[in-house]
């Protein structure tokens, strides 16, 4: 396989909206998005709430977006999308993160997955897992078909897959709000959504926030670390595998990186893929991924010692519980406590200082 191009950049508060441009361009990101069809730009929501390097940063998404209107892309060709889950709601999402006054600085509509149309889609290619879970076909929004994608993700751990990226940003819009479903069998669905993507989408790019990188109990509970550094690629296997690296991970022992790779879906293995921008050979967050309470209390039921009871307490009318556990522990206490600390700490740093501008 060809060797994958991903860029990297030191930034600042200071330069950030011109730097993102800097990275797009050093990734050559109008070769895999072309100006003449539809853009999806696929925001990434963990919370409802925010939480610094919890999703799209601000500065993220307006980087992105200055950067294709500089460049000559049609607005009505830019389609700023997001889902929701059984926890999350994108429109309060999108305020409380502060993307509703760039979008509208940029006269760009603000599109909530759940409101557009979708369909059962028949897809050519041989799925892993995501056919078995879903067995009466895997439904999709029908905008989505034909249409570039640029994923906007951050760089954070995640309790159930490792890391979590540019591949894991398509579980939030190529899925229904029953996506928890394919928890279980996470590594492969990851796997699942990159050759399905490679149907639908004629140009895929992926745009890495890690000037805030989240360790820990991700995508939600996490530490907040600031480390100044974007990412961009066209190949989403290629920089999720870099952002493995410089989190302290060993790419190729991440299941969902090291099949993508065997597959020749992307470029895995770190010694296969150009960096280009900041010399990242030292760079080592020693980042460690762990598991909140809500997390390894999924696994417990879909994998552990409560597994027999899987269908009755995640599948059944009782299934309700399971969500309202989720936001009690995370909206009503953790939040409230342990998150407003890191919340505060984070706000004296020049991120905090400058996320107070937007």
């Amino acid at each position: 396989m060809a060797r994958s191009r991903v860029a990297v950049l030191k930034t600042s508060p200071q330069r950030i909206l011109e730097d993102y441009k800097k990275l797009m361009h050093l990734a050559h990101y109008e070769i895999f998005i072309s100006r003449n069809i539809g853009t999806l730009i696929k925001l990434n929501l963990s919370w409802t709430k925010y939480f610094p390097s919890c999703s799209t940063q601000p500065w993220q998404l307006e980087g992105v977006i200055r950067t294709l209107f500089q460049d000559g892309y049609k607005k009505e060709n830019l389609i700023p999308v997001e889902n929701k889950t059984v926890v999350t709601d994108p429109v309060k999402g999108a305020e409380n993160n502060k993307w509703k006054p760039i979008l509208k600085n940029y006269d760009l509509q603000f599109i909530p997955l759940p409101d557009v149309e979708w369909v059962k889609y028949e897809f050519k290619g041989k799925l892993l897992r995501l056919d078995q879970i879903f067995t009466e076909g895997i439904e999709i929004p029908k905008m989505f078909i034909g249409k570039n994608v640029i994923h906007l993700p951050t760089v954070k751990t995640h309790g159930h897959s490792i890391t979590t990226g540019a591949i894991k940003n398509a579980f939030g819009g190529l899925l229904k709000e029953v996506r928890h479903y394919a928890h279980k069998y996470i590594h492969e669905v990851l796997v699942d959504l990159l050759i399905i993507q490679k149907e639908l989408h004629p140009g895929i790019f992926c745009v890495m926030d890690g000037t805030v990188c989240g360790n820990g109990a991700g995508p939600r509970t996490m530490e907040p670390k600031v480390k100044n550094l974007i990412l961009a690629s066209g190949d989403s296997v290629a920089i999720d595998s870099i952002s493995a690296k410089i989190m302290g991970f060993d790419p190729m022992e991440i299941p969902y990186i090291r099949m993508a790779h065997e597959m020749e879906l992307g470029v895995g293995d770190p010694l296969e893929i150009e960096v280009i921008g900041e010399d990242i050979s030292d760079v080592n967050f020693h980042f460690q991924a762990k598991r909140s309470i809500v997390i390894w209390g999924d696994q417990v039921i879909r994998k552990g010692f409560l597994s027999p009871f899987e269908k009755l307490l995640l599948r059944s009318s009782l299934v309700a519980w399971a969500p309202l556990a989720s936001n009690i522990y995370h909206d009503w206490l953790w939040y409230p406590t342990v998150g407003q600390r890191k919340i505060k700490e984070f706000m004296k740093t020049e991120w905090g200082e400058f996320w107070k501008k937007y």
